[in-house]
């Protein structure tokens, strides 16, 4: 199969307990768009943002999630729910499959600091099959922003970006252009879907493998539809955007054979930049 139909709810949220408005949505979509083989939601959709105030958690909630998957027979990626580990929290992304059962479990690796407070970073990136499909790539809003991340999915065989986001701030349009520039630098998919209501400023995005951009949806609620092309990736990726630049080839050919970029994290400018904190009053 080389086409895939996926559903991206951007959803009028409130600031937390959305658990009941999500499932109806996710409902409605596959009742109207009965094609759909995937959904996908925004970061902390259900649960909403911040340690102490975001209701219900990730343990809450996973049968209910499992349950709808395997009902609809949709693979679902929920957007990301506060998952509690022993003394430790985690901003959580979770792939459901058609007969229900949870198959991966991505932990954001950047929390937004210092903003995002009290969320610990997970460890491992997180990339999964679609079977006769593709393969695709998980992580949540600021992973974006570090290019070592999506390179790191991509080196993993991911065809497919999917990008949970919540973005209430004015650097929406900063993060809408490293949507596109990381569409064009690995060649992929993205799926960038973001909140909107008390939890985003909308705006989410669909961008294609030639950094080509599907869909730009407003700041109100909206379900962007989409049927991503696994050849058109792949032929991308054998041709060049274009038929022009080969940026992947390139990179294997030409970056990773170069003795002086293999100690980036050795950098003294990177390493006397100062304490990550919030700006303090310079008045």
């Amino acid at each position: 199969m080389s086409h895939f139909a996926i559903a991206g709810l951007q959803l009028n949220l409130k600031s937390r307990g959305n658990l009941d408005y999500v499932l109806d949505k996710i409902k409605y979509t596959k009742k109207r768009y009965p094609f759909v083989k995937m959904i996908v939601c925004s970061e902390l959709a259900i649960c909403g943002a911040g340690k102490g105030f975001a209701e219900p958690k990730l343990h809450e909630v996973t049968t209910v999630l499992c349950e709808v998957a395997k009902e609809l027979s949709i693979w679902l990626v929920p957007g990301s729910i506060h998952e509690i580990d022993g003394d430790q929290t985690f901003n959580t992304a979770i792939v459901i499959n058609p007969e229900g059962k949870l198959i991966s479990k991505f932990r954001k690796l950047c929390p937004f600091l210092p903003y995002e407070r009290g969320i610990s970073a997970g460890e491992n990136i997180c990339c999964f099959d679609v079977p006769n499909v593709g393969r695709f790539g998980l992580f949540i809003c600021y992973d974006i922003w570090f290019p070592e991340i999506s390179r790191a999915m991509i080196a993993d065989g991911a065809e497919v970006l999917l990008h949970p986001t919540l973005t209430d701030t004015n650097d929406r349009k900063t993060e809408k252009s490293m949507v596109v520039a990381t569409a064009a630098q690995q060649q992929c998919y993205v799926v960038n879907i973001n909140g909107a209501g008390d939890l985003g400023v909308g705006q989410s995005m669909l961008v294609g493998p030639e950094g080509d951009i599907i869909h730009e949806s407003q700041s109100t609620e909206e379900i962007l539809l989409f049927e991503a092309d696994f050849n058109k990736v792949r032929r991308t990726r054998e041709r060049g955007i274009l038929c022009l630049g080969q940026p992947l080839k390139t990179y294997r050919d030409q970056i990773l054979t170069k003795e002086k970029f293999k100690n980036l994290n050795e950098s003294d400018f990177l390493n006397n930049l100062g304490e990550l904190s919030i700006p303090s009053d310079e008045s």
